[in-house]
């Protein structure tokens, strides 16, 4: 067995893999998990979960999305709460609201959204960010 300095760092796994939309899948309706999830299809719903959620390049959620962690690569519209690290690659494209505790935005990045930042107690600074031009940095407004 691993002792814990050994363990291998992963995503919270069920079964050995996260849970996965896959490409050319379109689900509509709610995801409930305590596992990680990448979307690399389209979700017309809401996911909460205590782990990871990734948007592939290719994904897309629309609804509202409630976890720890998020890498976005793809897109999303609406509702975004993310109690600790956000990360959005340069092609993502976001719109609605977000709230965070932590954000990292890549250049490129389109983020259309009101943004509220603070710790976890949801005590946190708004936070306007806008870039309508996909090869432009986010912009604090």
């Amino acid at each position: 067995m691993f002792s814990d300095r050994q363990k291998p760092k992963a995503m919270n796994e069920i079964g050995g893999q996260p849970n996965r939309i896959e490409k050319n899948t379109k689900i509509k309706g709610d995801i409930i998990s305590e596992a990680d999830f990448r979307i690399d299809g389209k979700l017309d719903g809401n996911v909460k979960t205590s782990g990871k959620v990734v948007i592939g390049k290719d994904g897309y959620i629309h609804g509202k999305v409630e976890c720890v962690n998020a890498d976005i690569e793809g897109s999303f519209n609406g509702e975004l709460l993310v109690s600790d690290l956000l990360s959005l690659k340069a092609s993502s494209v976001i719109e609605g609201t977000v709230t965070v505790s932590k954000l990292a935005v890549e250049p490129g990045a389109t983020f259309n959204a009101s943004c509220t930042m603070g710790g976890k107690k949801g005590s946190g600074n708004n936070v306007g960010f806008k870039s309508s031009n996909s090869n432009e940095t986010a912009k604090a407004s």
